[in-house]
């Protein structure tokens, strides 16, 4: 029987000794959630942390051990602390992404993004030459490098950096990125594409966003099938943690990300958003992208994706008050605004 731990975050908190907080945050709990899988049944229940002692020496075990990495301090990553939430404004520079494809292929267009992003507000910059969203091809490594090395090549004359992640699934893309001073790889495909990626993370020693995805882009809406997606999604990135720190990348440089959208349907996101605070046991920070994706249109009858900031902004709160740490937007000023706001008014 494997367990899982959820912690139940509340802001009516104790100094108690059985209130337990978040690493690098305000966030306590003093009950948690308990997910059991055997075999293919999974059964929840949840307990207030003073109950622990009435668990089994096993259960207690695998309890504790997840407890302690929802309560480890997350280091620094790339100059950023995990001390407030972080925005990661997204530059596309393709000309098919499901939202903003061609509205920065020219290099003054994306550079003067950049540059408004910074302005409203980002904690960093995510860049991405290759559209992954459903449905669409692979991209030629030459072409995906055209698309994204003229935007490099000028990063380090902005007045006003940032720290840059790079968006890509390919190990010769992220090389290139890494040597153009790329500052975080973003790996879409949370290291399914290539046997090389893990052996080039481990040289560079660079930090690394693990998302879940299941097949490719193109295929990945076609065929979803989860036993829990919940359970499942946190499986895949346990192993691929595992996988990293077997090769000497240190957990302490790894961000996860449930991959809204990518191999899932509208219920199954919405379970993961609810539910996000579960893959803090993992003891990494977590990504959240929710920003403009289709699960809104879905709700909210087909609103276009420029239609869908109400819908972006109100998973960032929700997701804010599960202890998400950094959340990847198209809409900085008002997703920045928004969180702001939010918490002048959680601490008035």
């Amino acid at each position: 029987m494997k367990l899982y731990v959820q912690p139940l975050f509340s802001e009516n908190h104790s100094v108690e000794s059985t209130t337990k907080k978040l690493g690098s945050s305000d966030h306590y709990f003093s009950s948690i959630r308990i997910l059991y899988k055997e075999k293919s049944s999974v059964k929840d229940r949840i307990i207030n942390l003073n109950e622990l002692f009435k668990l089994s020496k096993v259960e207690r075990a695998q309890i504790s051990k997840q407890i302690r990495n929802i309560e480890i301090s997350r280091k620094k990553i790339a100059g950023l602390s995990f001390k407030k939430p972080l925005i990661m404004g997204i530059l596309n520079v393709t000309p098919d992404s499901f939202s903003d494809g061609g509205m920065y292929t020219s290099k003054k267009m994306a550079m003067d993004h950049i540059k408004e992003m910074i302005k409203s507000g980002a904690d960093l910059v995510d860049v991405g030459g290759e559209s992954t969203r459903p449905g669409s091809e692979k991209v030629k490594i030459e072409e995906e490098l055209k698309r994204i090395i003229p935007v490099l090549n000028n990063i380090s004359d902005l007045k006003n950096k940032v720290p840059i992640s790079l968006d890509t699934r390919k190990p010769e893309v992220m090389k290139k990125g890494l040597k153009k001073g790329v500052d975080i790889i973003n790996d879409v495909s949370g290291l399914r594409y290539s046997r090389d990626t893990i052996p080039l993370l481990k040289k560079t020693k660079s930090p690394i966003i693990i998302m879940h995805s299941i097949s490719t882009p193109k295929l990945m809406q076609k065929k979803i099938n989860y036993k829990n997606v919940l359970i499942d999604i946190y499986d895949f990135l346990e192993k691929k943690i595992n996988q990293c720190e077997k090769n000497d990348i240190d957990r302490s440089r790894i961000i996860i990300d449930p991959g809204i959208g990518f191999g899932k349907n509208v219920k199954q996101n919405l379970n993961l958003i609810k539910n996000i605070s579960l893959f803090h046991s993992l003891g990494v920070s977590i990504l959240l992208g929710t920003s403009r994706k289709t699960f809104i249109s879905k709700i909210s009858k087909n609103a276009l994706e420029n239609k869908r900031l109400g819908g972006s902004i109100s998973s960032v709160i929700f997701a804010l008050n599960q202890g998400v740490q950094i959340f990847r937007v198209h809409d900085v000023m008002e997703t920045k605004q928004a969180v702001e706001v939010y918490n002048k008014i959680k601490s008035a």
